[in-house]
């Protein structure tokens, strides 16, 4: 017996005349065909770019800190030089000015100079020290900093708000008794994928 619709098929292929098939929607609001005048047209891709490791990344970051803090003690040395030049200079037009008293003067500004000059290589020698120190404690991007002591914070499974309570039965961590209504409600494979979503694979009977 034949099929029913065996003429209809014949009858659409003698005719020849083929219907053009309508444009999607996505087709209609896509903007492909559109130009793109933020993008470069000279922009070529570097091919010989490598991603860069966790390892070479915080090495760049302590040679950066590094540069960073020689710089802050060369300024800091440029400054203690023009006090010096600063104070040397009042003490030459106090002893100049004063005719009766020169030579006093110059001795309380070659004390004055003595007193600097002491002083200055200890303030500086304490600032490196301090640099040098600061060069030795661990920080966040550092490999060797310590893990934290503060206690691990749980949340939520289906919110992500704090979870201080667990369902003994699926394992899920919960924000309140709404969301407990709701894990209840949960069936064994939806509870497996919200686990397997934390990383967890326990099994849920």
């Amino acid at each position: 017996m034949p099929p029913k619709n065996l003429k209809r098929k014949a009858a659409g292929d003698a005719s020849g005349t083929a219907t053009p098939s309508q444009p999607t929607l996505a087709e209609q609001l896509s903007y492909l065909h559109l130009p793109r005048p933020f993008k470069n047209p000279n922009y070529t891709k570097n091919i010989n770019r490598r991603a860069k490791t966790l390892k070479n990344v915080l090495g760049q970051e302590r040679e950066r800190e590094r540069i960073d803090r020689e710089r802050k003690r060369e300024r800091e040395r440029e400054k203690q030089m023009k006090l010096e030049a600063g104070t040397s200079k009042e003490g030459s037009e106090s002893g100049a000015a004063g005719t009766s008293a020169s030579v006093d003067g110059k001795k309380d500004s070659d004390a004055m100079d003595v007193d600097v000059d002491s002083t200055a290589p200890g303030a500086i020698g304490s600032n490196a020290n301090e640099d040098d120190v600061e060069e030795d404690i661990p920080t966040y991007i550092s490999i060797e900093a310590p893990p934290s002591l503060l206690p691990q914070k749980h949340y939520c499974d289906i919110t992500g708000l704090e979870a201080p309570y667990t369902d003994p039965h699926t394992g899920l961590r919960y924000h309140d008794r709404h969301v407990y209504a709701l894990i209840k409600s949960m069936s064994t494979s939806t509870a497996k994928e919200y686990l397997s979503a934390r990383g967890v694979t326990s099994v849920v009977k």
